[in-house]
């Protein structure tokens, strides 16, 4: 809004910050657009992408630094609070320009546009927004991959804030010396398939990161059993200064370790007051291992995980026993298996569901009644045999969702 102060005139901006998880990062954008104070507002919507039939005015020619793609520009204008043309921008201003970009990823947030021709340098302390959440998506037929993949297009188009890759298992390298990037655990070796050539050497490497966390002196031991827990290395704390009751805190983390809720026990272990930050540094030694899922002796390849070689009896343990209460009973016993390799390291049976198959019998001897037991053990032995187990889709996501410790 435009505000007049002792004779001079002030464009205010109200700038609306969405309420993800990466909130200090969208505080410095703005912080970094104006020049005065900045009002935060609480907001429970999510921003709005919207697109304009056709618009008649042609001005400048801008390039973008990220892209260096080419546009020209319809309209230029600011938000008073619906969009008010003014034909120009000036320094410390808020708005937005029109142009004839065609498709919304080329819309890169912190780019840099400068008109066409011009030689300018990017404006600096912008970085894409990190990921805090993180999830895997796959479709229940394997046929509907491509369908998966136009919406989730669809869906980042409208979403500047969401990224998504394929995953994918990249072999590279020389034969004598091979690197296999592994984004699936069902095609991670199992300990005997691999170091079996004479003179061969294996080793895992996983991707880490340094993380920050500030928190108030009243959390750090909470704080500091959280990222043991999450096995984190070079664990360091430190008062931010001496007159302030903030810690921070630096370690080094498996990626693995964060992407699934670590941030939420964060906030929860410090009751929202921690903050978390983080950034890739690479690769180190792992010492992981496939954890498999069986049915009745049937891999359940959904459920196949990498893990760290200590956890992976304790999560092999927990998952069959939450396996137990989800799957759906049958006519016949149902083993449920966590294994590493051949070795099965954990082990729940699910009995079977009774059928009274005697409820018919009012008379006769008691042979008659064994032979029909007799003859309905012998089918359910047949159906233990043949019999398929088919986990739904509501059982996938009980033992996705379920927080082991």
């Amino acid at each position: 809004m435009l505000y007049t102060h002792n004779g001079k005139q002030y464009l205010l901006n109200l700038i609306d910050t969405p309420g993800h998880v990466d909130f200090s990062w969208e505080v410095s954008r703005s912080m970094a657009a104006c020049q005065g104070a900045l009002l935060l507002v609480d907001a429970t919507r999510k921003g709005e992408h919207w697109y304009m039939q056709s618009r008649t005015i042609t001005r400048d020619k801008i390039a973008s630094c990220h892209t260096r793609k080419r546009y020209d520009v319809v309209d230029i204008g600011i938000m008073h609070p619906e969009e008010e043309s003014t034909g120009i921008l000036q320094a410390g201003q808020v708005g937005y320009i029109t142009c004839n970009m065609k498709d919304s990823n080329e819309a890169h947030i912190g780019d840099t546009l400068h008109h066409a021709g011009e030689q300018v340098d990017p404006l600096p302390g912008f970085r894409p927004a990190k990921a805090m959440v993180f999830a895997g998506v796959y479709p229940v037929d394997s046929n509907e991959f491509p369908k998966l993949e136009e919406s989730v297009k669809r869906k980042t188009s409208t979403e500047l804030n969401h990224r998504y890759r394929s995953d994918s298992t990249i072999p590279t390298g020389p034969p004598q010396r091979q690197r296999k990037k592994v984004s699936n655990p069902v095609d991670f070796p199992d300990p005997g398939e691999v170091g079996t050539s004479s003179g061969s050497t294996v080793r895992e490497i996983e991707p880490i990161v340094h993380a920050t966390i500030i928190v108030p002196e009243d959390y750090i031991g909470n704080m500091l059993d959280l990222c043991s827990a999450h096995r984190a290395t070079d664990l360091t704390h430190a008062y931010l200064s001496d007159a302030d009751s903030r810690i921070v805190i630096r370690a080094t983390l498996p990626l693995s370790e964060i992407v699934t809720d670590f941030h939420d026990r964060v906030k929860h272990r410090s009751s929202g007051f921690a903050s978390f930050d983080y950034e890739a540094a690479g690769y180190a030694r792992a010492d992981v291992v496939k954890v498999g899922f069986a049915l009745n002796g049937k891999p359940v390849d959904a459920l196949a995980l990498i893990v760290d070689n200590d956890k992976a009896t304790r999560l092999g343990r927990a998952w069959v026993k939450k396996l137990k209460e989800v799957v759906p009973k049958q006519l016949f016993e149902i083993a449920i298996q966590a294994t590493i390799g051949s070795k099965v390291i954990a082990r729940e049976t699910l009995s079977a569901q009774r059928k009274d198959v005697t409820a018919g019998l009012y008379g006769g001897h008691y042979e008659r009644k064994m032979k029909v037991l007799n003859k309905q053990k012998e089918g359910k032995k047949k159906m233990k045999k043949i019999g398929n187990v088919e986990l739904p889709q509501e059982a996938f996501y009980d033992v996705l969702s379920s927080k082991i410790e």
